[in-house]
């Protein structure tokens, strides 16, 4: 089907996605695009949403919002997505019912689906691998049908398995993003920065056991955070594994910190430029599969959104995905 299906979340972008993904989407209709409109009323309807375009036929997708919108639409199509409960929301029961059981990766894949974004959320930290344009960058794509391959990575957990396209982090930034989605959320960065502050203060070294490919033994050195990467940025300026690259078949394995809550403090800017990685504290890998030792389940930031998992593996999916970029 040579259509596209847009899923627009109306909420992202505190509202501003509800205002300008009309105006948007018309634009790309006038130019010879043919777009199908759904509009998603709560967390988890773009997984179901997705997973039902792709039975009819839909190959072609638009996530009309932010990170969490595209996150969703990929675990609709990829399917095997298990939704669990989001940390800080208001819809944790609408959360619970989303279990997607749609196409697998292998097939999704041989059958090319293609992905493009109008950028409306917060975050929209995937497109800044590539453009610091955001939704002029990608209308210009989509009106010039020009894509990318990218990968995916496959992240198991005890309750079953998800996609993600930007990164899968525990430790600091997760716990962050949890106090910053109960409590912070409606102030955008400013709400991000504020939890950042919180949980500076009740700073302590965690522990997360993880191995890597051919490892024999369980990495389990204290650290500030761990992300796993497959785009750069998180958190939509955060550069945080400036050697990431989503196409190379490869997780960027990041291990950072401990280190102390001034000093953390103290090196918070270089987040933003990629200069964190000079420091001692940190360190990387490029890896292909990553097991994890997790005896119950934590807070992990998966594209900008947090849930309660107790992950198992992570893994990649080469080439999955053609977006429009």
């Amino acid at each position: 089907m040579e259509r596209f299906f847009a899923i627009v979340n109306p909420a992202a972008g505190g509202g501003r996605s509800a205002k300008l993904a009309g105006p948007a989407l018309e634009r790309l209709r006038k130019s010879g695009l043919e777009v199908d409109e759904v509009t998603t009323g709560a967390p988890g309807d773009a997984v179901l949403l997705a997973r039902e375009a792709y039975t009819e036929g839909y190959r072609r997708f638009l996530a009309v919002g932010g990170d969490g919108t595209g996150h969703e639409i990929l675990n609709g199509i990829f399917g095997g997505a298990a939704i669990t409960q989001r940390v800080g929301t208001q819809h944790a029961g609408a959360e619970r019912r989303v279990a997607a059981q749609g196409a697998t990766a292998e097939s999704a894949t041989a059958e090319r689906v293609a992905m493009g974004f109008l950028p409306l959320g917060t975050g929209n930290s995937f497109l800044r691998d590539y453009t610091q344009e955001g939704a002029k960058a990608s209308l210009q794509a989509l009106l010039e049908r020009r894509t990318r391959t990218i990968d995916l990575m496959r992240l198991t957990h005890s309750t079953g398995e998800m996609y993600s396209f930007n990164l899968v982090s525990v430790g600091f930034t997760a716990n962050v993003g949890a106090l910053t989605n109960r409590h912070f959320k409606p102030f955008g960065h400013l709400g991000y920065l504020l939890g950042v502050f919180v949980r500076l203060a009740q700073l302590r070294p965690l522990t997360f056991a993880v191995r890597c490919d051919d490892d024999q033994e369980w990495d389990q050195r204290p650290c500030l955070f761990l992300t796993f990467n497959n785009s750069a940025y998180t958190g939509g300026t955060m550069w945080i594994a400036p050697s990431a690259d989503a196409s190379d078949g490869l997780i960027e394995y990041v291990h950072w910190g401990p280190i102390g809550r001034f000093a953390a403090l103290r090196m918070l800017p270089t987040i933003y430029d990629g200069k964190h990685m000079q420091h001692p504290q940190a360190s990387r890998r490029a890896v292909r599969h990553v097991e994890f030792n997790m005896p119950e389940a934590v807070d992990v930031m998966v594209d900008g959104e947090v849930l309660a998992l107790q992950c198992r593996a992570l893994d990649i999916v080469p080439a999955a995905v053609d977006v429009y970029i």
